[in-house]
């Protein structure tokens, strides 16, 4: 199925750009006209994964986040985010909850979350190369209000 629209971002992996992804995506999104719930889903995915980006792929550098997403007729909305990082040796063992490279100071819910809040994900990586996070969620279509 063709999308009726899509766009693409790309920017630092900077801290303070995890809340331009979130916004970026929310702000698209907004066009298949989703609940404050799935919105709000929607956005916390994309920060899990943007800050998997900025704490993990790039480690003590800077690199570039690239997000695309699409919408679809039918409601559903694609998001990839992906970097060109160190990438993931094990996906599996990463997408355990509570399982972190990066110590005490995270909690390891960065895959669950994004899979409890999006209806899909699929998570692929090559080591030295980078990490693709494809997310889609399906926005429950509402009849429209009748117009007097």
């Amino acid at each position: 199925m063709k999308p009726m629209n899509e766009m693409s971002v790309s920017f630092l992996s900077c801290s303070a750009n995890e809340s331009f992804g979130r916004a970026a995506v929310a702000v698209f999104a907004a066009q298949l006209d989703p609940t404050i719930d799935e919105l709000s889903d929607i956005k916390t995915a994309v920060s899990e994964a943007v800050t998997n980006c900025i704490v993990h792929a790039y480690k003590d550098t800077i690199g570039l986040i690239y997000i695309t997403c699409k919408l679809y007729e039918n409601g559903r909305i694609t998001i990839k985010i992906h970097d060109k990082g160190c990438g993931i040796e094990n996906i599996e063992q990463a997408m355990q909850p509570l399982f972190s490279t990066a110590g005490d100071e995270r909690a390891g819910l960065g895959f669950a979350v994004m899979e409890s809040f999006m209806d899909k994900l699929r998570v692929t990586s090559k080591p030295g190369r980078g990490t693709w996070v494809t997310m889609e969620k399906n926005i429950k279509r509402r009849p429209k209000e009748q117009k007097s």
